[in-house]
């Protein structure tokens, strides 16, 4: 690993921490308001094993998300890029759904699936679906008009076509849309765990809100960010090898 990619992310974080304390301190403003760093500090640790637990609740609602999305964004992409009618079809309804306000389904889907973790699973495959989609099938139907025509001449049949020419070309496509999943993912489940829930990153945030703990607000947010960073460079990862 490059000394790089450690250094320019660490001097981030502490300019980031430095301009947080300044603005504290030259502004006087109210801890309830705004804490400083070193207090949500020291609530991250004093409530280190309440965060872990909450955390472990938001991190498998949104590997779930990631996991189902992920399977049904690429079969549909690879139904569009494989069928005329299919996209006349599904095409308009991926429009339509991404019209509608994620907090307007919200309430919807606790009420079919529940407060448990499933209600939160979906707000997540919701918010992940186009995106993974729309990136996969993009790079379907951008593979080079040489090589189709190579494939024709050769004799190669539709399928063979799809999978052995047109979906390789596309695997980087599909990290991309990945690597935008694992960003919004997150998003999804805390608004699931906002509209109703008992466990989660998100029910915990509400609940130190509301007992004007917002050292522990802060912390247990920090820790969705630090959370959604780690599971980006997850898919970063992943998208460099399927790229390879």
């Amino acid at each position: 690993m490059r000394a790089s990619a450690v250094l320019w992310p660490a001097s981030a974080t502490v300019l980031a921490l430095v301009v947080w304390q300044g603005i504290v301190s030259t502004t006087g403003v109210a801890s309830f308001i705004l804490p400083g760093p070193g207090s949500v500090a020291e609530a991250w640790w004093q409530n280190r094993m309440l965060i872990g637990e909450h955390t472990l609740v938001t991190l498998s609602e949104v590997a779930l998300g990631l996991l189902i999305g992920g399977i049904l964004g690429a079969a549909t992409a690879l139904s569009l890029a494989s069928s005329r009618a299919a996209q006349e079809l599904i095409r308009p309804m991926l429009v339509f759904s991404q019209a509608l306000p994620v907090f307007a389904l919200a309430p919807i889907l606790t009420l079919w699936l529940g407060y448990g973790l499933w209600s939160k699973v979906a707000m997540a495959v919701l918010i992940i679906y186009f995106p993974v989609t729309s990136a996969f099938f993009d790079g379907l139907m951008r593979t080079p008009q040489g090589w189709l025509d190579l494939a024709q001449t050769m004799g190669a049949r539709p399928r063979a076509v799809l999978w052995r020419i047109r979906v390789p070309h596309a695997l980087p496509s599909l990290g991309t849309g990945l690597k935008l999943a694992a960003v919004y993912a997150p998003i999804g489940a805390v608004i699931g765990e906002w509209v109703g829930a008992s466990r989660g990153l998100g029910y915990l945030m509400l609940l130190a809100n509301g007992r004007a703990k917002t050292d522990l607000m802060f912390a247990a947010m920090l820790t969705l960010g630090v959370m959604s960073v780690m599971l980006y460079v997850a898919a970063d990862r992943a998208a460099q090898r399927l790229a390879r």
